[in-house]
């Protein structure tokens, strides 16, 4: 480009001309992307993960855990009778009370961590 066109061009855009009108508006966020049907995800639901329950813990130093024998007590860090940490594959998901069905332990689950498994659906 010569010295010339660069000063109509600085012209117009100080004058607000539009020099090219072949741009596009940029569109609403909706209109961008269209939407996807909703996948279905039952196939994860086959994907075995590690459920634990967390009763409490506690940080102590090396020292005194080496000096734990078979009569030792430790105090953990929660109440009697809180409620419990589920987690999936090491991470919180539910708050639960343990209860017994058919001679086994259970959980009831008494609270959701966040938007629970349904979550990764979104």
């Amino acid at each position: 480009m010569n010295d010339a066109t660069m000063d109509t061009e600085l012209d117009s855009l100080i004058n607000g001309v539009d020099l090219d009108a072949t741009f596009a508006q940029p569109q609403a966020a909706d209109e961008v992307r269209p939407r996807l049907p909703q996948q279905d995800l039952s196939f994860f639901g086959k994907i075995p993960v590690q459920v634990t329950l967390e009763v409490a813990s506690v940080e102590l130093p090396l020292k005194d855990l080496m000096e734990v024998d078979a009569n030792s007590v430790i105090t953990l860090d929660k109440l009697a009778g809180e409620p419990l940490d589920v987690k999936v594959n090491g991470n919180l998901f539910a708050k639960a009370e343990v209860v017994v069905t058919s001679g086994n332990y259970g959980l009831r689950i008494i609270e959701l961590a966040g938007p629970g498994l349904k979550g990764i659906a979104s």
